[in-house]
């Protein structure tokens, strides 16, 4: 099926790389017809970011469908700080009249909280996880809002680690799991709007970020050995889920949070 978000514009938050399931949206969002906007923090993405894009004209199929996909908006944002937020989505709404969907795939801890004893968590470290990684949502959500069409869809990327202990996860699990309390309480307050909130639970993918955790490498093969489709899950099929979500298929979905895991969450 194609053109599910044709004629919508959407903005993705957090690319930093080809490997990142942020930039895997943004290539299902181009080739669902959508119009993308990519928020990136620090000047230093700038020229990768830049390469990505221009990788969207070495495909024929979506430039056959879709000439302008490659025709991308840089927006520079940093999560961490209020103004910057502010003036990001001031230029955002200087591009465009309205949005139809918001991508936030944004999450960061302390690599030293990353490692070792959970009980050793710094309260900076601690603080500084929940900022980036779940505040993040709420402040973009508020700065989006005005802009935001009714039926548009916001998404977050969480883990199974906000509900079960995973091992070397340590600080983000509290991290994610205030996420997806910050997606239930962002869906009754924009629901009124028209805005529906919700949350992908992917599993575990081999991204940049992910390095930091330590053994990532044996928690793939552990979770390829047991989950019942007796694999794990690429960035592409977190995307498609994530486009679903965004699409009109999904109009009556808002304060969930979908598991594309292979059904690791479904087991002991």
């Amino acid at each position: 099926m194609r053109g599910l978000l044709e004629g919508r514009t959407i903005v993705v938050m957090g690319v930093a790389n080809e490997r990142s399931i942020a930039w895997a949206v943004g290539r299902a969002v181009a080739a669902q017809g959508g119009r993308l906007i990519l928020t990136y923090q620090g000047r230093r993405l700038v020229r990768r970011l830049e390469h990505l894009i221009d990788g969207l004209k070495t495909d024929a199929d979506l430039m056959r469908a879709y000439p302008d996909a490659a025709e991308v908006s840089l927006v520079e944002c940093d999560v961490t700080d209020d103004a910057a937020l502010a003036a990001a989505f001031a230029e955002i709404g200087a591009l465009t009249p309205a949005i139809d969907g918001l991508v936030h795939s944004i999450a960061w801890a302390p690599a030293e909280d990353l490692q070792g004893s959970f009980a050793s968590t710094t309260r900076e470290g601690f603080a500084a996880a929940n900022d980036v990684s779940a505040y993040s949502l709420v402040a973009a959500a508020r700065e989006a809002k005005p802009l935001l069409r009714p039926g548009a869809g916001i998404v977050t990327m969480t883990y199974a680690g906000s509900q079960r202990v995973v091992p070397n996860y340590n600080v983000m699990g509290p991290a994610k799991a205030s996420l997806e309390a910050c997606v239930r309480y962002l869906a009754a307050d924009l629901g009124a709007d028209g805005v529906r909130v919700n949350a992908v639970s992917a599993g575990p993918i081999h991204t940049v970020a992910a390095r930091t955790i330590k053994d990532f490498g044996s928690m793939l093969d552990l979770l390829q050995q047991h989950t019942p489709l007796r694999r794990n899950v690429t960035a592409q099929e977190v995307a498609d889920v994530t486009v679903f979500l965004l699409s009109d298929l999904a109009r009556a979905v808002t304060g969930e949070v979908v598991h594309v895991d292979a059904g690791a969450h479904a087991m002991t």
